[in-house]
């Protein structure tokens, strides 16, 4: 198992200043940014597809280094109400789908994306309660008339370019949990070629077991990604409000919750049954640290993630257990 980075935490620096960090601090593998809420600081993808030497040169500079690319991620919402938004969106995953595909990388990252809540709407509606009853009738709306239409159509172009989408489970789209990731995989005819991209930062305030969650995803063949982020529920601000928290991630003292650098919110102990846990299942790529910690600078956090990392991951082969003789 690899420990990479999501670069999009570096993405005030050029590619080559990030990789060389990134090797400098021993990480094995990256994770580039291709459009959509992260942008493109690393990776223009549109440019890329049109210049077969520009993609030599990228994974040029990526394997002198000793690395591995890891995934294309575009986090986007190609299904927004909003028009603009939606074909922004829709055409970075498919640049970014098309570019996995020429660098002979099997895997894009992204959200599964939400609509609003009928067809004229301008914002997407997440719906996270089943009452009143009109809320389920928006659901049912989503689901049939956006949801499974569109990504029918991109399961068939993942199929066609031999490509999986790792879906990142996040509040407010879709698929936030196994169930709803599990709807869609199973929604859908070529629904194989979508599965996790497993982030337990997203699970924990939801409360769900991140652990309980990724053995059942990899049981069903869709465990393809995962990022490494923690967080950590303050006990007296979800003692009184629990954890449905719209305050500002910046509010960090009235937060119920918040992100942390990987050890900040569950300790090292945690990690090591996490990986433990993968490799069980037989996951065995990379663990792709992802910063979003505002108590620490990202450098800072990468170290703090990958000091931790480096303990729970053993990278040698489980060898011949050997007994002593009488």
């Amino acid at each position: 198992m690899k420990i990479g980075i999501f670069t999009a935490l570096l993405g005030d620096k050029s590619l080559d200043e990030t990789l060389d960090i990134v090797q400098r601090e021993g990480i094995e593998a990256v994770e580039l940014g291709a459009g959509a809420y992260p942008g493109n600081p690393h990776c223009n993808a549109e440019a890329l597809l049109d210049d077969a030497s520009a993609r030599n040169a990228l994974l040029k500079k990526i394997t002198d280094r000793g690395l591995t690319l890891s995934a294309i991620s575009v986090h986007g919402n190609p299904i927004h109400p909003r028009r603009e938004i939606a074909e922004d969106h829709h055409k970075a995953f498919v640049n970014a789908v098309k570019l996995a595909d020429a660098l002979d990388i099997r895997i894009v990252n992204g959200f599964s994306g939400c609509p609003g809540d009928h067809p004229g709407a301008v914002n997407p509606n997440w719906v996270t309660c089943a009452w009143p009853d009109e809320f389920r009738d928006v659901l049912e709306w989503q689901w049939k008339e956006v949801v499974l239409p569109y990504w029918t159509e991109q399961a068939a172009l993942l199929k066609k370019h031999n490509v999986k989408f790792a879906i990142e489970m996040h509040p407010g789209f879709v698929c936030y949990s196994n169930d709803t990731l599990l709807k869609l995989r199973h929604g859908v005819a070529n629904g194989e070629q979508i599965g996790a991209n497993f982030d337990p930062s997203h699970l924990w305030w939801q409360g769900i077991d991140p652990i309980a969650a990724v053995r059942e995803l990899a049981q069903e063949g869709a465990l393809f990604h995962v990022h490494a982020k923690d967080t950590r529920i303050d006990p007296y601000n979800s003692g009184r409000n629990g954890n449905l928290d719209t305050k500002s991630y910046g509010d960090i003292l009235s937060r119920s919750w918040v992100f942390r650098s990987v050890g900040y919110g569950h300790g090292i102990e945690w990690w090591k049954d996490f990986v433990s846990n993968l490799r069980m299942v037989g996951y065995d790529y990379v663990l792709s640290i992802e910063h979003e910690d505002g108590l620490m600078s990202p450098l800072e956090g990468l170290r703090k993630a990958l000091n931790v990392l480096k303990e729970a991951v053993v990278s040698e082969p489980a060898g011949q257990m050997f007994w002593a003789k009488d």
